[in-house]
């Protein structure tokens, strides 16, 4: 387990309760103290790597709030980012999006085409 470098990129995943988006963040290390790794958002990161059991195996805590982790960026974390974006953006349009009742029968009728009978 190593210590955070300059340049590293990093990752968090928060999610509010179980019926939430996992929703990504991404940042770089961007300047180090002796006990601390800054993120070019501002996140200020122990860099002491510790073991992270909820999204990978070794996470760095943020400075005053040790419940939370940051990762290294993988990518399988780049991957599952994009596809929690495109659950939430589909989600964000149906609910700002108001149907016209043609609309409506429009989207009702494909549905039924794909149910079984």
């Amino acid at each position: 387990m190593e210590k955070l470098k300059v340049g590293d990129k990093m990752y968090n995943v928060k999610q509010n309760g179980f019926t939430d988006f996992a929703r990504y963040s991404f940042s770089e290390v961007v300047s180090l103290t002796i006990t601390l790794a800054i993120l070019k958002n501002g996140v200020r990161l122990l860099n002491e790597p510790k073991a992270s059991y909820i999204v990978e195996d070794i996470g760095y805590s943020v400075y005053r709030n040790k419940g939370e982790h940051w990762h290294h960026v993988s990518l399988n974390a780049i991957r599952n980012s994009q596809i929690e974006n495109k659950k939430i953006e589909a989600h964000d349009w149906f609910q700002e999006k108001e149907f016209s009742t043609e609309e409506k029968q429009h989207i009702y009728n494909y549905f039924k085409k794909l149910q079984p009978v």
